[in-house]
């Protein structure tokens, strides 16, 4: 056989593993959906193995001879650089790695350390180099340090080329013109995560015996991907969410555009809904923030469709002055309420009812886009029965046990860091201190007590008296002085009241932490006895207990419904107890309404919600 002949040979054999490999990088979704905007160049490169440019070209060394599965890393390696943005203009000018149309060779290599630690995860092809033990730094950061130090040998050959990044030929007015502007590479690569999380979770349904509905990415899912790609503030929050897209569900629950579930991270969507891309990324972050914020737990005994009104108009007014996509025709905004809190929103709503209950959120006119567990049971019941015929809840598998209000706070205040970080310019001021608020948790319960005791139970302070004389100073043995005396009658010492629930539904553990808790308060300070009267359907009044005794006098009546108002009533009117006497009521929330006239607190299990709106602090009994 010929030389030629066996050249020829060699070269077809070549092109059909660089042609094999490059099929088998589109086989994987994260990559194919990169692979879409990038293509390869019948050029070959000079030495290494393939470098690729900032428009996408790849450019292998076609003279290399090369298994199919070893280019499949190579071009996965390469995509990957793209998909993370190393070639972005932003982030080479941040990095500040292009000298005379080059890219600097210490940026190539710490950007490759980036790529191997991502692609540990995808596992496509056979590897071409044995990996060192990569540092867990991120690439400008080693970029900055290697510049100073020199890059360790070991890293000097973990790309694909010297250097594998390159830049090609800018872009001309015609193209531009023509072509428009490239999708980013980023946003390539986030579509392409969003796929194949969907496919997962499609495979793990299926393999538990369920069907989901298939269906085409419309409009709202490129608004989604668009978060993850381009918003950092949202875009650990929309990587947690499902969009459903399902037109007997959302005709079932009376949807007009959207509603968020944030207990199993979704976002109903109605597909019916004539909105622009712009529109639909302004209703993807409202019903995000609604999430994000727990507007589902912060109600706290309010009308919750005058609650989710409330939420509406703070939200939309952030979005409009952040420039978030548009506010779709009939969306809520007032200039007026710029600034104000929801509960201060709420509250101004509630001097017109009439009007405020015409306002129409995004979701439906009965329970808003906000959904909670307010709730009848039958509409809780046909929802779940409705969302179980749609689709399944992956929701606890996507958190893997993290606790779902820090899984919303980590995302908030990462998204908080990144967007300050990026310099994507400022955002409204009640915004951005609901999120560092959820960066700095609450008090426990009982440092919150304890801090009311200190704010409204008055010190007591002994007085001197010459109905006791102090001991004799040893200097003026003739001169008698006053002693330190407290006054003796119980009512003219330091004390609070406590109405302590004793109804059948009363929690013994919720009644041993409280106690607990104030009866080490109360001996810390001193404080000899409190006044204190049991409720269940009646009141009845046990005068003053001695603190550490409260625990053993207390008896859990089972007489039915709770009144606490008698009990309150009593110790206002009661003739011994001080006038500025403050008063704790302990229950679990299953009670009737109670307006005390004088300073108050409420002891509740974690999770209830008493049947009006407190005037006073609530502890939440952990």
């Amino acid at each position: 056989m010929s030389n030629a002949r066996v050249e020829a040979k060699r070269r077809e054999r070549r092109k059909k593993a660089i042609e094999d490999g490059w099929a088998e990088v589109r086989s994987h979704t994260v990559l194919d959906h990169l692979a879409r905007g990038a293509s390869l160049s019948t050029d070959s490169a000079d030495g290494g193995w393939a470098v690729v440019t900032d428009r996408g070209v790849i450019r292998p060394n076609r003279a290399r001879d090369a298994e199919a599965g070893e280019w499949a890393w190579v071009f996965a390696h390469l995509l990957l650089h793209l998909g993370l943005g190393h070639l972005d203009d932003d982030r080479l000018d941040e990095a500040e790695a292009v000298t005379a149309r080059e890219v600097d060779p210490v940026y190539a290599a710490a950007c490759c350390v980036a790529v191997h630690r991502f692609a540990e995860a995808v596992h496509v092809g056979t590897p071409v180099l044995d990996l060192p033990e990569l540092p867990g730094t991120d690439e400008l950061a080693l970029t900055r340090a290697w510049r100073e130090t020199g890059v360790p040998a070991p890293f000097t050959d973990l790309g694909t080329g010297r250097p594998c990044l390159a830049l090609g030929e800018p872009m001309s007015r015609w193209q531009l013109q023509y072509h428009g502007k490239p999708t980013p590479w980023t946003e390539r690569f986030a579509r392409g995560l969003i796929a194949s999380a969907t496919e997962a979770m499609e495979r793990a349904a299926d393999a538990r015996g369920q069907t989901r509905h298939r269906r085409a990415l419309g409009e709202w899912d490129r608004a989604l991907s668009w978060f993850v790609s381009s918003f950092p503030l949202l875009g650990a929050v929309a990587a947690g969410f499902t969009l459903v897209v399902d037109v007997e569900v959302v005709r079932a629950w009376d949807i007009s555009v959207a509603a968020v579930d944030a207990e199993h991270g979704e976002i109903y969507v109605n597909p019916s809904a004539a909105l622009t891309t712009e529109e639909w990324r302004f209703v993807l972050a409202h019903e995000m923030l609604h999430a994000a914020l727990r507007h589902d737990r912060r109600a706290l005994g309010r009308d919750p469709y005058l609650w989710n009104v409330a939420c509406d108009y703070v939200i939309n007014g952030w979005l409009v002055a952040m420039a978030v996509g548009e506010l779709p025709d009939g969306g809520l905004h007032d200039q007026q309420l710029a600034g104000m809190s929801a509960e201060s929103v709420y509250d101004t709503l509630t001097t017109d009812l009439r009007r405020a209950r015409k306002l129409l959120t995004l979701g439906s006119r009965e329970a808003g886009d906000v959904l909670g567990d307010w709730l009848s049971e039958p509409e809780a019941a046909q929802r779940r029965s409705s969302r179980r015929t749609a689709r399944p809840m992956p929701w606890g598998d996507r958190v893997q046990g993290v606790d779902l209000d820090e899984f919303y706070r980590r995302a908030l205040t990462q998204g908080l860091e990144y967007h300050h970080a990026q310099g994507r310019g400022l955002l409204p001021a009640g915004l951005e201190q609901e999120i560092r608020a959820l960066d700095h948790p609450p008090l426990p319960w009982d440092a919150q007590l304890a801090r009311w005791f200190d704010e409204h139970v008055r010190a007591e302070l002994p007085v001197r008296s010459y109905a006791r004389a102090s001991r004799r100073q040893s200097a003026t043995p003739d001169i008698p002085r006053p002693g330190r005396v407290r006054p003796e009658r119980l009512d003219q010492r330091v004390t609070f009241g406590v109405v302590l629930d004793t109804s059948g539904s009363m929690n013994a553990e919720l009644l041993g932490k409280a106690l607990g808790a104030i009866a080490s308060y109360a001996l810390a300070r001193d404080v000899p006895a409190a006044r204190v009267v049991f409720c269940d359907a009646v009141a009845y009044d046990a005068g003053y207990l001695a603190v550490e005794d409260i625990a053993g006098r207390v008896k859990v009546r089972g007489r039915g419904g709770t009144a606490l108002q008698p009990g309150v009533d009593l110790l206002q009117r009661a003739p011994d107890f001080p006038a500025d006497g403050p008063i704790l009521i302990i229950t679990d929330a299953y009670c009737d309404h109670v307006r005390p006239r004088r300073e108050h607190a409420y002891l509740v299990p974690r999770g209830a919600r008493l049947p009006f709106v407190a005037r006073g602090p609530v502890f939440r009994v952990a």
